[in-house]
């Protein structure tokens, strides 16, 4: 049915929260009547072929959540079900739309999305407006004194450090103007079943951490088996969280944590700046590596059987929370690419499938780091002792005993490969594939 009132319409993607969300703040802040939208977008939807996809039903949980807000202040969320581009053809016959805000999306589908949607609705003569929000500083922000983005993370780290203020991690008071929300009596909020998926009950880390976690984040980060990490990534993914509200936190009680932040910063600014990553090594000579990628052993290494009890934990632990501690992440990453030989490429997809907090910029430089090929990567002869990370990291193996009960005892296999020989073949393989 066709509504003649003239309104803003607020587009959620990666900023599920009402709190401190610059676009919405600017949209409500114009005046006119917000009317608020989300998109399960099957551009996206569709290639997910586990139907349980724990992040799907994270985003529904969230939309139900944002959607009781909403209620309390007159208001509904608008949910549609589709391709972006063909529910914003359809809304422009349902309202009479003056001005769409949204905040910005780095990633090269959501650019080319976000133009696409642009064009449509410059045709219509309606704006689109768009604000930096889930990152401190976005694009061209932090630059070297020759205007070029910075490709190693220390000196970035500085550059940002140093331009790094309360301007910039100011919240947004955006509840100061929720009585500019349009006001309904309620849109139908679709099922997951409606989507396409089904609830397999997952319970998510909550949004807020302890004080303590953070305060002893530098001492306890790099051991699995103590509770010694904030769990947070999910929401700053789907922005369930404000980055600003957890920087100020953080500031105030650990520079290592905020450290970590900093390099989410960077790798969104490499992926915009360098898209190429996305299907490539960033140092395109690696490209030139003959990986083996033997599938038997890949099967090994997805299913936590590689006979390496700290890869097999974390593999366990992927496959059964969509969770892995940062430290273990590094471990089977080294171990896929330079004792397996195997295309990180192969491992980037296998955690993008995985992941609850996967985000493509994080998740890609992660990879690269670990394989050689990245920006600011460890050094091709830089090859992680999965035994010796155990023995430092899980000394009691406390972790490796969580997830490997068989470890030990005759039913665990042996490891698929030797870890001197693997170390042996990676520097001959990849030193070829660098002299070229």
């Amino acid at each position: 049915m066709e509504n003649n009132t003239s309104v803003q319409v607020f587009w959620f993607r990666r900023d599920l929260r009402l709190d401190d969300n610059a676009a919405l703040y600017h949209a409500l802040k114009s005046g006119k009547p917000v009317l608020p939208l989300f998109i399960f977008d099957t551009e996206i939807l569709s290639k997910l072929e586990d139907k349980t996809d724990k992040r799907v039903q994270f985003i529904h949980q969230e939309i139900l959540r944002l959607n009781n807000e909403l209620k309390e202040f007159g208001s509904s969320l608008l949910v549609k079900v589709g391709r972006p581009w063909v529910i914003w053809k359809d809304l422009l016959s349902e309202y009479a739309i003056d001005t769409v805000y949204t905040n910005r999306d780095y990633e090269p589908y959501g650019i080319t999305r976000d133009a696409s949607v642009n064009e449509l609705l410059k045709a219509n003569d309606i704006r689109f407006h768009t604000y930096k929000d889930i990152v401190i500083f976005e694009k061209n922000e932090v630059l070297k004194d020759d205007k070029t983005p910075y490709t190693v993370f220390t000196p970035y780290s500085r550059k940002w450090r140093l331009k790094m203020n309360d301007f910039y991690t100011k919240s947004y008071p955006t509840l100061k103007y929720a009585g500019n929300l349009f006001k309904t009596s309620g849109f139908e909020i679709p099922s997951l079943q409606n989507i396409g998926f089904t609830n397999s009950g997952f319970e998510f880390a909550g949004r807020k951490v302890s004080s303590d976690i953070i305060k002893k984040y530098t001492e306890q980060r790099d051991f699995p088996a103590v509770n010694g990490t904030s769990r947070l990534g999910l929401h700053l993914r789907f922005g369930s969280l404000s980055i600003r509200r957890l920087l100020n936190y953080a500031q105030l009680r650990n520079q290592t944590y905020v450290n970590e932040l900093i390099w989410r910063d960077f790798y969104q600014q490499i992926l915009f700046h360098f898209p190429h990553v996305a299907k490539g090594g960033f140092r395109r000579e690696y490209d030139q590596i003959e990986w083996e990628n033997n599938e038997t052993h890949f099967a090994a290494w997805c299913e936590g059987r590689t006979g390496y009890p700290l890869v097999d934990a974390g593999m366990r632990e992927l496959n059964a929370t969509g969770y892995m501690h940062n430290r273990v992440r590094m471990v089977v990453a080294s171990f896929l690419t330079k004792h397996l030989l195997i295309n990180w490429q192969w491992g980037e997809a296998y955690f993008a499938e995985k992941l609850l907090d996967f985000d493509l910029a994080a998740n890609n430089g992660g990879w690269q780091w670990a394989a050689g090929c990245g920006t600011d990567a460890a050094p091709y002869f830089r090859v992680f002792n999965p035994t010796l990370q155990m023995e430092r990291f899980d000394p009691e193996m406390k972790y490796v005993k969580h997830w490997v009960p068989k470890y030990g005892t005759d039913a665990y296999p042996a490891p698929i490969v030797d870890h001197t020989l693997a170390k042996v073949k990676v520097m001959a393989v990849y030193g070829k594939a660098l002299k070229r």
